[in-house]
């Protein structure tokens, strides 16, 4: 069938991408499932610093590629072999497939499936081979999801699927924002009654990670950002203190759980800084591969803290994201206030320098 989708023709160009346009809506061809497979129609994308990572050429992939990662929508048909999917129903779209096999699978989110990572780095189904072709030319998936499109071909273990009562712009945030923000606090935080949880970097991710935090009883969260405007949001969202990293650090401030969701060498630093003797550093953030940084590693032992890495939240997804459904269905977690603007697909290069700017939350294609 034919689809319409954003497709990444070149890694590398200059901003303002509204000039440079390096993604072009373009008409595709979207081949028939395979049996482990399922043709869903896309309700909402949202726009992830990931998604700029690639277009930046701070995590190159090859191309053409049809990006985005973080989508939801409606299951319109289903593989012989995925029978426990049926036609009509809401799936959140994850970007890493796990195979439950490997043994990296066998230790329950910590890391990545090694078949699904190896699947995305060549912008491959996880099942094999790829589904979109464009006047004849292959044209490559998103990790596993290329969201950015009327429609998509995923593999069953792409998915998982929720009420249909979840809007599907909540739902798509569930697969990326939440998975990954929400997960970093409960999966590797881990923060308990009483304690104090730092979210540095108040992006999509770094508010999940705040609201996720405020859904565990009796923890006091403090919302770190250098934008004004996404302090605000914070602390309209519950945050009990939205500091400035220079006022965070001028103040003391000491968590036991501090989540780094900025992506840069010098916000986890700052997160490491404000991290209390015997806590923990979990950095989500996905800064360019040649970044460094430079801390002491004396308080690493004298003060018994520690750095965790957090990859997709730790998460398991069809563990987990049933569990933040239950949370947003009780009120407990607001996800639709993260949404900050829903724009059309014609308008995804000017979004790209919005998120590039640092003023968006969570921009989401509807269709």
């Amino acid at each position: 069938m034919q689809i319409q989708g954003a497709v990444l023709n070149r890694i590398g160009d200059p901003s303002p991408f509204a000039r440079s346009r390096p993604l072009t809506i373009d008409t595709l061809e979207l081949g028939e499932p395979g049996p482990t497979e399922l043709r869903v129609r896309i309700e909402a994308a949202g726009l992830c610093h990931s998604d700029l990572s690639v277009l930046n050429g701070d995590r190159p992939r090859p191309v053409p590629m049809l990006l985005g990662h973080e989508a939801a929508g409606i299951v319109e048909q289903v593989g012989a072999d995925a029978t426990d999917v049926r036609v009509g129903q809401r799936v959140v779209m994850t970007f890493l497939p796990r195979c439950e096999q490997c043994e990296a699978c066998a230790r329950g989110g910590i890391t990545p499936c090694t078949p699904g990572s190896a699947a995305n780095g060549i912008g491959e189904l996880i099942g094999g081979g790829t589904r979109l072709t464009r006047g004849g030319e292959r044209v490559l998936h998103h990790l596993g999801v290329s969201g950015f499109a009327t429609h998509a071909v995923v593999d069953r273990r792409s998915v998982v699927p929720v009420g249909d009562d979840v809007p599907g712009e909540v739902a798509a945030l569930l697969g990326c924002a939440v998975l990954t923000g929400g997960g970093a606090v409960l999966n590797a935080g881990r923060p308990q009654p009483g304690e104090t949880v730092v979210v540095v970097g108040l992006g999509g991710v770094g508010m999940a990670a705040v609201l996720t935090a405020l859904s565990v009883p009796d923890v006091t969260v403090v919302a770190v950002d250098p934008v004004a405007s996404k302090l605000g949001l914070a602390t309209d969202l519950g945050a009990h203190r939205a500091l400035t990293p220079d006022q965070a650090q001028a103040e003391g401030i000491k968590g036991r759980v501090v989540i780094e969701a900025a992506g840069s060498a010098r916000a986890l630093e700052g997160a490491i800084g404000l991290t209390g003797a015997g806590g923990t550093t979990v950095t989500v953030g996905l800064p360019h591969p040649d970044a460094r940084i430079s801390v002491s590693p004396l308080g690493f032992v004298a003060e018994g803290r520690s750095l965790v890495g957090s990859y997709l939240g730790s998460a398991v997804p069809a563990r987990d994201i049933p569990g933040f459904e239950q949370l947003w269905r009780e009120g407990r977690l607001p996800v639709e206030r993260l949404v900050s603007d829903r724009i059309a697909l014609d308008d995804v290069n000017e979004a790209m320098d919005h998120l590039a700017s640092g003023t968006a939350l969570r921009q989401v294609i509807t269709f």
